[in-house]
Order: C-alpha cells, then sequence, then structure tokens
C-alpha cells in the first residue's frame, strides 16, 4: 500500500500529470456526457411535443425515431436533406479543387503576374464569414418571382435571373466551393512549393510532354492534400448552416443543417436531435475514410534535399491573358462582395439601382418614433447593433481566452506524456468536438445544459452558455496549435529548469511562453475570429438579451430588412479585418499562417 501511495505521489508532483487527469475530467463533462445527454432526448417527450405525441413531458418514447425513419414524413425530415447535403458538399469539393488547386498551380509553378496582391486577396473568403459569399450572389442573382425585388445583375443586363440559378442547389455548390477554395490553395500550394524539381527535370530530359508530366507526376505528388481538402470542404459543407439558408430556403431547398434548425425551434426537437446524430455520424464516416485512404499510401515523399530548385512553367503569351481570368475570379470572390453589400445597404427601395433611390439612412437615419420594429435607426446610430458588437467582441474574447489557453495547456501536458494512454486519450478527447457540426453541438449542448443537473443551473439563454460552447468548439484548433509547437520545442530546455530549481509556473512563464509566443498567439486569434464570424454554433442557443452581430445579422434577413442584413454584413468583414490586420501587425500572427493547422 506504501508503495502505491508512494507511486501515486510521484504522478501527482508533476504539474503535466496533474493537468492531464484534469483535463480528462472537464473533457468528460463537456465532451462525453453531451453526447449520451443527446441520445436519452432522441427517446423523451419534450414540451414542444406532447400534444402531437400525448404523453407526459419527460416520459420515454420512440416516437421521434419512428417520424425520423419509418413515417410519411421519413422523406421530407431526413431523407431529401441527407441526399441534398451529400449531393452539394461532393460538388462544392470539386469547385473548391477547381479553384483553389489552379490558383495555387499558377501561383507555385508558373510565372503570372500580380501574385503578392491576388495571393493576399484570394485568402479573403476564408477571413470573411462563411456566408458572405451567399448574401453576395443573393444580392446579386435574385429575382422577382422569389424575393419581389430584382438582383443587380438584372439591374445592369436587364436579364431576369433564372431561379436555379439565383437559389437552391446550384448556387449552394458554387458559393461553398469558393468559400473553402482557399484551403485547397494552401494545402496544394504548400506541396507544390516544396515538391523537388529533380522529378520533373528527370521527365524533361526525357522528353515527357507537359501535359503528361501534370498528370503522371504532379497530380500523384499533390494527392495527399487533394484528399485532406475533399475532407475538409465535405465536412464544412455538410456542416454549413448559414449558405442553404440564404440560398436553399427560398425556394424550401433543405440541408441537414436547416432542417436541424427548424426542427430544434419548431415543434420536433426530438426529431432534431436524431437530425444532429447523423451529423455526427457523417462527419465520424469522412474523418474514418481519410484515414483509410491515406493510411493506403505510407509514403509521400517529395522533399529529397537534393534540389531546392523550383521548376517554373512560363506562360509566355498566355501570361497576361490568364493573370486577367485569375485576378476576375478573385475579385468576384472577395472584393465584389464587398460591393454588393455596400450597395444594398444604401437602396431605399430593394431592385432600384438609380443614383435617386439610394439613401445613407440605414446607416445614419434617424428612428422616427413609431415603436415598431421596422422604424429603427441606421446601425451606425442604433444602440442594439452597439450592444450586440459589444457582445460579439465580449464572447469572441473569451472563447479565444478559454480556447488558447486550454488548448496551450492540452498540448504541454500531451507531448510531455506522449505515448501514454492518458495523453492519449485527452488527445482523442480535445479532437473529437471537431467531429461534431457546429449546429449539432449546439443541439447537444441545448438538450444537456437547457435544464439544471445536480448544482449546475440552467444555462439556457446566458452567455455562459455561449462562452462555453464555443471555447470547446474552438479547443480542437488550439489544442492542435499547441501540440505542434511542443513538439518542436526540446524537453531539455524546460529540465534544465528543473535541474536550477525554477518552480513549474515560473518555467512556464519565463521559457516556455516566451518561446512559444507567435505560437500561442495564433492559438487565440484563430478563436477570436472565429467566434466574430460564428453563426451555426450560437443561432439556436443566443436570447434576445445576449444576442451577437451575426445572430443580428441573420435576424435582420429573416425579418426582410435586407438593408440592414447587407450593412451589418459589412460592419462585420470590417471588424474582422481590422482586428486581424491589427494582430497580424504586432505580433507578426495572421489567421492566414493557421489555415492550415500550424
Amino acid at each position: 500500500m506504501k508503495k502505491r501511495w508512494n507511486r501515486i505521489k510521484t504522478f501527482f508532483s508533476k504539474p503535466y500529470n496533474v493537468l492531464l487527469v484534469l483535463f480528462l475530467v472537464i473533457l468528460t463533462f463537456l465532451v462525453v456526457f453531451p453526447l449520451i445527454s443527446i441520445v436519452r432526448d432522441t427517446f423523451i417527450v419534450h414540451a414542444q411535443e406532447k400534444t402531437r405525441v400525448h404523453q407526459a413531458v419527460g416520459t420515454f418514447t420512440t416516437y421521434h425515431w419512428i417520424r425520423a425513419f419509418a413515417s410519411e414524413f421519413s422523406n421530407s425530415l431526413l431523407w431529401e436533406p441527407i441526399r441534398h447535403s451529400i449531393v452539394t458538399s461532393a460538388w462544392a469539393c470539386v469547385v473548391a479543387i477547381a479553384i483553389g488547386g489552379s490558383f495555387a498551380w499558377l501561383v507555385s509553378r508558373t510565372d503570372m503576374a500580380w501574385k503578392k496582391v491576388l495571393t493576399k486577396l484570394f485568402i479573403f473568403p476564408y477571413i470573411m464569414p462563411s456566408w458572405t459569399l451567399a448574401l453576395a450572389w443573393k444580392n446579386f442573382f435574385k429575382n422577382v418571382a422569389v424575393t419581389g425585388s430584382a438582383g443587380i445583375f438584372t439591374a445592369i443586363t436587364g436579364l431576369v435571373t433564372p431561379t436555379w440559378f439565383g437559389y437552391g442547389e446550384f448556387p449552394i455548390i458554387i458559393v461553398t466551393g469558393m468559400h473553402y477554395a482557399p484551403f485547397a490553395y494552401i494545402l496544394i500550394g504548400g506541396i507544390l512549393h516544396n515538391m523537388d524539381a529533380n522529378l520533373e527535370e528527370a521527365a524533361i530530359i526525357l522528353k515527357t510532354k507537359r501535359a503528361r508530366m501534370f498528370w503522371r507526376i504532379t497530380i500523384p505528388i499533390v494527392m495527399p492534400a487533394v484528399l485532406s481538402t475533399i475532407i475538409l470542404v465535405f465536412s464544412g459543407a455538410m456542416a454549413s448552416f448559414a449558405t442553404p439558408q440564404f440560398l436553399g430556403l427560398p425556394v424550401r431547398y433543405y440541408v441537414l443543417t436547416t432542417e436541424l434548425y427548424a426542427a430544434i425551434n419548431g415543434t420536433n426537437p426530438g426529431v432534431g436531435y436524431i437530425l444532429a446524430l447523423v451529423m455526427i455520424v457523417l462527419s465520424v464516416l469522412i474523418m474514418m475514410i481519410n484515414q483509410w485512404l491515406i493510411g493506403t499510401r505510407k509514403s509521400y515523399a517529395t522533399v529529397t534535399g537534393k534540389s531546392a530548385n523550383i521548376s517554373i512553367f512560363h506562360l509566355r503569351k498566355w501570361k497576361y491573358p490568364i493573370t486577367i481570368v485569375a485576378t476576375f475570379v478573385v475579385m468576384c470572390m472577395s472584393v465584389i462582395p464587398l460591393v454588393t453589400f455596400a450597395l444594398e445597404s444604401v437602396m431605399q427601395m430593394p431592385g432600384d439601382y438609380r443614383l435617386s433611390n439610394m439613401t445613407l439612412s440605414f446607416w445614419i437615419g434617424q428612428s422616427q418614433g413609431h415603436n415598431s420594429i421596422q422604424d429603427q435607426p441606421g446601425i451606425l446610430l442604433n444602440p442594439e447593433v452597439y450592444r450586440t458588437l459589444w457582445n460579439s467582441l465580449k464572447l469572441s474574447f473569451t472563447c479565444a481566452i478559454g480556447a488558447g489557453t486550454l488548448g496551450f495547456l492540452a498540448g504541454y501536458c500531451i507531448v510531455r506524456r506522449r505515448g501514454s494512454l492518458l495523453s492519449r486519450t485527452v488527445e482523442n478527447l480535445t479532437f473529437i468536438p471537431y467531429l461534431i457540426p457546429s449546429m449539432a453541438l449546439a443541439a447537444i449542448y441545448l438538450s444537456m445544459f437547457s435544464t439544471q443537473h445536480g448544482i449546475i443551473p440552467s444555462l439556457y439563454g446566458t452567455f455562459a452558455m455561449l462562452a462555453l460552447i464555443g471555447t470547446v468548439k474552438y479547443l480542437p484548433m488550439a489544442s492542435r496549435s499547441g501540440v505542434n509547437s511542443m513538439m518542436q520545442l526540446s524537453p531539455e530546455i524546460e529540465e534544465a529548469g528543473i535541474i536550477m530549481g525554477v518552480p513549474w509556473v515560473k518555467r512556464m512563464t519565463r521559457i516556455i511562453v516566451p518561446i512559444e509566443k507567435s505560437t500561442i498567439v495564433s492559438g487565440y486569434l484563430l478563436p477570436f475570429i472565429s467566434g466574430m464570424r460564428e453563426l451555426s454554433l450560437f443561432v439556436i442557443l443566443v436570447a434576445a438579451n445576449n444576442r451577437v452581430l451575426t445572430t443580428l445579422l441573420f435576424f435582420y434577413d429573416e425579418k426582410g430588412f435586407t438593408q440592414f442584413s447587407n450593412a451589418v454584413n459589412l460592419l462585420i468583414i470590417i471588424v474582422v479585418l481590422i482586428i486581424n490586420f491589427t494582430v497580424e501587425k504586432l505580433t507578426g500572427a495572421s489567421i492566414e499562417k493557421g489555415v492550415g493547422g500550424n
């Protein structure tokens, strides 16, 4: 017994062991228990359903499962949204790889002009909120038949946009693909930039044609990045809520996330929780397929150390035509959306783009005192906008501090105990929230924390609920950054401090933190920016008193206040860009450097 007690004391004398145990307990409560809770809630009657189920609230029922999988409503509730989600996600992968991969090749392997400027602009769709391009597409291609007002395209050309082009499956695919194109660019571009030129030089010596060299050498080399992009885009598209909500709802084109939102906020929360479980299962299957595909080929080594040269393909007479085409695509993705938001926010009557119809009242106009929801001051004079802006900043800052600090500490502990069962368990638990789509995670936390459990009060509608779920959701990216940085830090540096008798807190603040400063800042910045532009995670959890900018925009769009929604969207983008630019200039860290997961 004494020997075992000494072993326990020795184990807990090391700070990273204490932290690992704490992480195990906390993450079990915040990640594992909610999953159990949502499964339980698919088998009980909820207050919104008691008139339909004809059972007492809280009693056991299989009604939700029968309704979702074996009823006349199954197709519209489950199978059709699943089919729509898979189709849009799969084709979005094609669009993202086509645009991002082509741009990566042009930047990395050709003499295309204006590379530096175009590269910076190409990252914009990631920095901006996910629905930015969706709202821009809606502004540009909306038609009178669906919205009652014409879009910018119709105003310029006089041509009426077909409904299938403005709304539904096609625009969701194009917009989602363009939003995730920067991921394809970064992942594929990194491999192309570091690829050993000897591989292509050998092909040239053997008089291999450029087209054959591209398909037999370049494509196989970038295949890991292509697979990673497919998984990333497919998962992101499956979890997307704002884009299908803006572009699919007007024509009743539902995907899993929009159906889940309707169910949770309607009279079918039990069915909504089943949809959340379906999304989680699909996400896990996607990750398993990714691991299997990558595992079939163990070596993708293309950097041999023999040559650092890059084989540049000279475009010759096509240099400037291709540059112009690339510039047009980049402008459509990053600059033109901002122009449409600014334009739509100053239209007195939607669809009329004459100068006489332009007004600044939606920015600086005064309220007429009618005490109605339509009668609101311009957003720059609206106290509600400033209150929600403060809520967004406060929430994003809290999530960044929570996720960034916990992620760095988790990375430190995981690396220090690398290979142990405890370390692997904690590492897997920190990664699970990444596998859970935002809307599904929100449904899980709504299920678990909407009622009191023991000493834990109900958190529904509170700021604490939003901060908690934001911290958990952004923990994987921060912990992955922490693990990567600590893997590069030799333990001998800390061991020297231990030999000198330096306490653990002092070792962390005086040795490790200063060395890892830039990585730590990136670990804080990415959750902060993500929180500022997050909608799916918060939309079913916010109450009127803790509304944030993204949900205010969503509220305006639902009510048909397009000028206000466009103005708020432009405000969010400006705030995010200013914060990213400021942090980049002060610390050297930026969100672009964190896109690839480093």
